[in-house]
């Protein structure tokens, strides 16, 4: 006899989602950095982005759910408490450093990987071993150091990061490989630093097995999207593969630590299977309304970054478009999507004009059935206050 599934519908996965990444909390609550501490370990982890057209992606991340955020919250936490280190997940993030341990297995598979990629080989040039010896040398008795501080007779004019010189590409293997941490940014270039420096006791931290790593990562991505496929579930830290996310998943569900359960789509399509932490209905049953307001989300909100599970849950189609070709950009070059309670309703298209310090809203595109009522329009007038206060614009223009 088959058993059935239980469904889980659109609204739900999405309200499960919200609210283990920390967007139905009540933004107006207190910030400080115990509170962001909390929330980011909560969230798993903050994206990194170099992109300031209005804010980098990390502060509008955070700015989102806490009103009361300021930049020297995330600063006291990374660069000054070390609560918080900067490594790859998905992509460059900050991470809670009690987590270290499960970033060494990583170090390990990044030394392997670029020490076969020609990419890397050709960029530290003929002698790597030479060059990776100088650069950790010189920081072992300088110091901090950023690439800037190595001079190198660069060949052509392109300074773009495929151009990199050898210094800088030894930096990046010995960051990515957990011999350096980047101790603080100075005009968000990387400083690095001897990771015993940076982290004290941390390198002599106990390499997790095999098993311990893998069960560490699926729990601990589950537990942070309630609701997931084996893919979601390797895709969330970006360490470990999708066969052993389902192995993992298959024992989990033996084990009776989470269930299979099928989940609707919102525009109907066949539901697909997914697994579940147990107490799902639980949860859902005690969740808060989501915050009556409107918001801007970073392009990189960890609720958008996979584009498939943004259409399948909130019927948001969203692409990232900086590094799509003008003439094809649908929308503009950095647009933020704008969230009310939990629908994606609309997204708008800004400039922050820095020398006469206008946030210059240049483009707002409503989704499909969306009404443009009076109230709505002013709860986008404050959301776009919200975020000119936070990043210190003077005054704000908003088409009519």
């Amino acid at each position: 006899m088959v058993m059935k599934l239980p469904v889980v519908t659109a609204k739900a996965a999405r309200l499960l989602l919200m609210d283990a990444q920390g967007l139905l909390e009540d933004p107006s609550r207190p910030a400080t950095p115990a509170v962001l501490q909390n929330l980011i370990e909560r969230m798993g982890f903050i994206q990194l982005d170099s992109i300031n057209v209005v804010e980098r992606a990390q502060h509008l991340t955070l700015a989102s759910r806490l009103d009361n955020y300021r930049h020297e919250h995330f600063s006291q936490l990374l660069e000054q408490e070390r609560s918080l280190f900067e490594h790859w997940t998905h992509d460059a993030s900050a991470i809670p450093t009690r987590w270290f341990a499960h970033w060494k297995p990583r170090f390990a598979s990044e030394r392997e990987r670029i020490l076969k990629k020609p990419w890397w080989m050709e960029r530290m040039g003929e002698k790597p071993d030479s060059i990776i010896k100088y650069v950790r040398e010189r920081i072992i008795s300088e110091g901090p150091l950023r690439s800037k501080d190595f001079e190198h007779k660069r060949q052509g004019a392109s300074s773009a990061w495929w151009g990199w010189k050898p210094q800088k590409a030894a930096l990046e293997f010995l960051w990515s490989t957990g011999e350096l941490m980047v101790t603080r940014r100075e005009k968000f270039q990387k400083v690095y630093d001897l990771t015993e420096r940076v982290l004290p006791g941390h390198s002599e931290m106990t390499t997790p097995t095999e098993r311990e790593h893998v069960d560490w990562v699926c729990r601990t991505a589950l537990e942070r999207l309630v609701i997931a496929t084996p893919k979601e579930i390797a895709e969330f830290w970006n360490a470990t593969g999708i066969a052993q996310a389902k192995a993992w998943c298959e024992e989990a569900v033996r084990s009776g630590l989470i269930a299979p359960v099928l989940v609707e789509s919102f525009d109907g399509s066949k539901s697909r299977p997914a697994f579940a932490i147990v107490d799902w209905e639980r949860r859902l049953k005690k969740l808060p309304e989501p915050p009556a307001r409107m918001r801007l989300l970073s392009p990189f909100d960890p609720v958008l970054r996979d584009r498939a599970r943004a259409l399948r849950l909130f019927d948001f189609d969203y692409r990232f478009e900086a590094f799509v070709p003008e003439p094809k950009r649908q929308y503009g070059y950095y647009v933020l999507p704008i969230l009310e309670g939990d629908q994606l309703v609309g997204r708008l298209n800004p400039k922050f004009e820095r020398r006469n310090g206008l946030l210059n809203i240049l483009q707002v595109y409503w989704e499909s059935g969306v009404r443009v009522t009076r109230q709505r329009h002013k709860g986008l007038e404050r959301a776009v206050e919200r975020i000119a206060e936070f990043i210190g614009a003077r005054d704000t223009a908003l088409p009519q």
